[in-house]
């Protein structure tokens, strides 16, 4: 199908502008360790029924089970882990900010270690798509409700977390490299790893604590987790790996950045804030990069 790693990354970006928010609500209330380990044992739950009622195979090699598995320990131990304390510190909009350099880091590992050139209107669109990203979650009420203290440790969590992200991405293209895989049998190989090597960190750090017992005493927080982690680690990370195997991983990684963009509605909904036209110009701006992205 043409176009289809572009077009996963888009939806990628609607799933991802969906769970920030979710997963920023969740985060503050009973903090991220415990949501960034109950949501990959949620959509570990959803991925098992759906590749079990739908009859995927595991046809995976050895190397492509090592290569993803590593994907998701880098990727989802590694990189949400610290893009969550990220949400925590300075909410989800500079998080976003800060993670909007993963096309960066992505573009100039795929460079290095896959050998992956994009086009001059290819790295077009990708700055423009970045500076119309940086734009609109650049505003100066992006942490209004965020203690200013915790700002700096706050943007080196989600710098952490960008590389971590981009890491694993390049690792789950050498699985893909190697031959197809169903998306979401891609994305269970990926996550139960993580959750191998995440809980007993978790749990011997003694800041997990007893998840059910804190979701039965904020069921609020369990709702915004249950929908993050349907849109996010389920769908989301699903049609990321789709979009990285169908096209580059810099444009892949470009286009999945826009969830602020596509977050400016939802911001306006949820949280009552005005549009500036800064945010507008530089929705403008990040559209305008999108299109180069897809006719070149």
């Amino acid at each position: 199908m043409p176009l289809l790693g572009e077009l996963a990354a888009l939806f990628t970006a609607v799933m991802w502008s969906i769970t920030s928010i979710a997963f920023t609500e969740a985060s503050v209330r009973v903090g991220s360790l415990t949501v960034n380990v109950t949501r990959l044992i949620i959509a570990t739950f959803f991925l098992l029924i759906t590749v079990l009622v739908l009859g995927f195979k595991f046809d995976l090699t050895d190397s492509q089970f090592l290569y993803m598995a590593l994907s998701g320990i880098i990727g989802l131990v590694f990189g949400d882990g610290f893009l969550f304390k990220g949400f925590q510190y300075v909410g989800a909009r500079i998080s976003m900010l800060v993670m909007s350099l993963v096309p960066a880091f992505s573009a100039l590992l795929a460079f290095f270690i896959l050998g992956e050139i994009i086009s001059f209107w290819g790295i077009v669109g990708i700055l423009l798509t970045m500076s119309g990203v940086t734009l609109v979650v650049l505003q100066k009420n992006a942490s209004k409700t965020f203690d200013p203290s915790f700002k700096i440790r706050g943007i080196i969590y989600c710098l952490l977390g960008a590389l971590g992200q981009a890491t694993g991405l390049i690792f789950a293209k050498f699985a893909f490299n190697e031959g197809s895989i169903n998306g979401f049998v891609a994305t269970l190989v990926r996550i139960v790893p993580a959750i191998i090597i995440l809980y007993p960190i978790a749990y011997f750090s003694n800041k997990l604590g007893n998840p059910i017992k804190t979701y039965l005493s904020d069921k609020k927080a369990f709702k915004f987790t249950l929908l993050g982690s349907f849109v996010g680690p389920y769908l989301g990370i699903t049609f990321s790996l789709i979009a990285i195997a169908n096209t580059y991983v810099g444009i892949a990684s470009t286009l999945m950045s826009t969830a602020p963009i596509i977050m400016l509605p939802l911001v306006k909904f949820y949280y009552k804030e005005k549009l500036s036209a800064i945010a507008i110009i530089g929705t403008f701006i990040a559209v305008a990069g999108i299109a180069i992205l897809f006719v070149d």
